[in-house]
């Protein structure tokens, strides 16, 4: 069920109370005997069948994300995961909603959901990667401009370029962002162009544009 107090949507309607207690020992016996299922997709049978049971009545998606994160624990097989299925679902939780629905309402064919889980793993494994690489790329450039003084505009201006800044860096945007002049923005940004921090871009527009140089030496 999901939506405001008073109109909320019953999106499925978990089995009756007196099959709970054999369905969710037979699901535990499951989950943490061995069988020949392939480890991934056991993690997406995992948290399909442990939300559809829906025991609780409440926390049942968060519970069976955690179970979907456990089995996925025991399919990598190592101590750390550098990924999380959870937070990739919470950003894509209409789409989540549903392929559930269409899944419980139908014939419980799991196909379209053990392919919407392994995509939606995929693209929380991408996530991860890109992650990492903003932390690599964010440790490099500042180990390297290590010793050179920078003022507090300069710091929050590299900062947000180094978080992935939305459109293009003018002279007007940095003024607006530090809270500073038109001319002490062109101050920073110069003294920065000439120890080679930033350049020109070479994009066109009325406006003169800047970005991070080269972060590899």
């Amino acid at each position: 069920m999901s939506g405001p107090i008073g109109r909320q949507r019953v999106h499925f309607e978990a089995p009756p109370a007196d099959r709970l207690e054999a369905e969710t020992s037979r699901f535990l016996d499951w989950m943490n005997g061995a069988s020949n299922e392939p480890p991934l997709l056991k993690a997406g049978v995992g948290h399909l069948w442990f939300v559809t049971l829906h025991p609780f009545d409440d926390s049942n998606g968060r519970i069976a994300r955690a179970i979907g994160d456990l089995l996925l624990a025991r399919a990598d097989g190592g101590p750390q995961r550098f990924y999380s299925l959870s937070a990739q679902i919470q950003r894509e939780r209409k789409a989540y909603y549903d392929i559930l629905e269409r899944t419980q309402k139908r014939s419980m064919d799991v196909t379209e959901w053990l392919a919407w889980f392994l995509d939606t793993l995929h693209r929380a494994v991408d996530q991860a990667q890109h992650t990492r690489d903003a932390v690599l790329t964010r440790a490099h450039f500042w180990q390297r401009w290590a010793t050179m003084p920078l003022n507090e505009r300069q710091m929050t201006l590299l900062n947000r370029l180094l978080d992935g800044f939305e459109g293009k860096l003018t002279t007007s945007k940095w003024a607006a962002i530090a809270k500073c002049s038109p001319d002490t923005a062109l101050r920073d940004i110069n003294d920065l162009l000439a120890r080679g921090v930033l350049r020109k871009s070479d994009a066109g527009g009325r406006s003169t544009r800047y970005e991070l140089d080269d972060l590899a030496e």
